[in-house]
């Protein structure tokens, strides 16, 4: 069957996902997603790392270190300037007005959660819906670049879609269930073949079904999945 759902249960079987936060606290996810924005997995790892052997990595410490010491342990995650700032603030506003737990806007209905997590200084639409989905358990889908580029290839939404049309478009169509591991495994997908200058067509599960109207069969492809 050509259909959306059937294409994403074979990208999952496929690609697995890796989901290296998985044994990280509530508060160490929030540090570990700023981390993330606009760098690698690899350098987010790296960042993380140094800042945990330097600090432990809870509300009560972070909010009171200086932004110096926390940008030297986070400079392999790229744009350090930014984000240690923006790691203790978050850090004094979930100390000051939810007693250092996180789990406190997971109790929560996933509306009113998200609405105050948009609230705290560097949470995006992104950032949100990464601890609604891996830290609150609930059934929010992130949509990050390598998820719009193939939502868009395959014409699930159209290219002038932004965040949030993604977003609804694809809870539209990946079960409940299915949402964490789907989000895990789509950006594997995206990273190892559908990448946004060197596509490896060829090398793609979904090949056939993909309405890209860029892919190839081409062994010189610089096409899609």
């Amino acid at each position: 069957m050509n259909s959306i759902s059937d294409r994403i249960d074979r990208i999952i079987k496929a690609f697995p996902g890796r989901s290296w936060y998985r044994e990280l606290t509530p508060f160490e996810r929030l540090v570990s997603t700023i981390l993330s924005q606009n760098t690698s997995r690899e350098a987010t790892i790296k960042g993380f790392e140094n800042l945990r052997k330097r600090f432990k990595i809870i509300p009560e410490v972070l909010a009171q270190e200086k932004v110096e010491e926390i940008k030297d342990c986070i400079r392999p995650s790229g744009l350090y300037n930014t984000k240690a700032p923006r790691i203790r603030d978050v850090a004094r506003i979930i100390l000051k007005e939810y007693g250092g737990d996180l789990n406190s806007i997971c109790r929560l209905p996933r509306t009113k959660a998200r609405e105050r997590l948009l609230k705290i200084p560097g949470v995006g639409f992104k950032t949100a819906d990464v601890l609604l989905s891996v830290v609150c358990g609930r059934a929010s889908f992130p949509v990050d670049t390598h998820i719009t580029r193939i939502a868009k290839r395959w014409k699930i939404v159209k290219g002038s879609a932004g965040y949030e049309e993604t977003r609804l478009a694809l809870e539209a169509l990946i079960p409940r269930e299915k949402r964490q591991k789907a989000h895990l495994s789509l950006i594997e997908f995206g990273r190892e073949i559908c990448g946004a200058r060197r596509p490896r067509c060829l090398n793609c599960p979904v090949y056939r079904e993909c309405e890209w109207e860029g892919k190839s069969e081409s062994k010189a492809s610089t096409c899609l999945c």
